[in-house]
């Protein structure tokens, strides 16, 4: 698959989830504060992820989420080059989203929806909730979108339920991130960098240990070429519907 469209693909689906994400939270007139929940934020997040896989997989595989392309370079199902290449559209798209929410809604908005960690949570805890956070998330993406044995039509809804249970669990905490660039775009464009590198830490050492457990002990075959290159299911591959 081409690179610009690989690129362009990352950018979009990665815009899509922190677009949707921080409006999920800051809920501006007229729905008024009291739209937010734990359960309305946390399924606006899982959506967006769940149509942005449906409708992007098939050319990028639909990561939208540095930690997954790390999962995969990690297991060297991806080159550290095509990694990078999905790691700058990630940011990128992150980044414009979190502009365009500045610049229609204002920067507090976009400050609000920059994901923290709560004050009772220290450091260290944090990063290891952010980790088991997005190792549920990477091992349901190669469970899912990669073995070949499962059935093909699930791995969308599946991914984005994963990130929906994640932030039900410990948004609280952490805001859930799972994901640097849904951190990154929104600390960059509001300036709201506290505990920022936590949603690094985590989430890659998460994602990497996932990555290794799925590629290492429960995939039997070894991937297509079409999978190895495109980091997701291959419309060629025999699967169940």
């Amino acid at each position: 698959m081409g690179g610009t469209k690989i690129f362009l693909a990352e950018a979009i689906g990665t815009f899509t989830l922190i677009f949707v994400g921080v409006l999920s939270i800051t809920a501006g007139p007229p729905a008024g504060p009291a739209a937010v929940s734990l359960a309305t934020i946390a399924f606006a997040h899982g959506l967006a992820i769940a149509v942005m896989v449906a409708a992007l997989g098939a050319v990028s595989g639909g990561h939208f989420n540095p930690a997954v392309t790390f999962g995969f370079v990690a297991t060297g199902r991806m080159t550290i080059l095509r990694g990078l290449l999905y790691w700058a559209a990630q940011l990128l798209g992150a980044v414009v989203a979190a502009a365009v929410v500045r610049f229609t809604v204002g920067n507090a908005a976009v400050s609000m929806g920059t994901p923290d960690v709560a004050p009772t949570v220290g450091i260290l805890s944090a990063v290891i909730l952010e980790a088991i956070g997005t190792f549920f998330l990477v091992l349901v993406v190669f469970g899912t979108a990669v073995d070949e044995r499962a059935p093909k039509s699930v791995y969308p809804m599946a991914i984005g339920l994963t990130i929906t249970m994640s932030m039900m669990a410990i948004g609280p905490l952490t805001g859930g991130a799972v994901n640097p660039a849904r951190a990154f775009g929104p600390a960059l464009v509001s300036g709201h960098w506290t505990n920022h590198l936590v949603y690094w830490a985590g989430p890659l050492l998460g994602g990497a240990l996932a990555g290794w457990v799925a590629n290492g002990v429960f995939l039997e075959k070894a991937p297509t070429p079409a999978v190895a290159e495109r980091g997701g299911p291959a419309p060629s591959e025999e699967r169940a519907v």
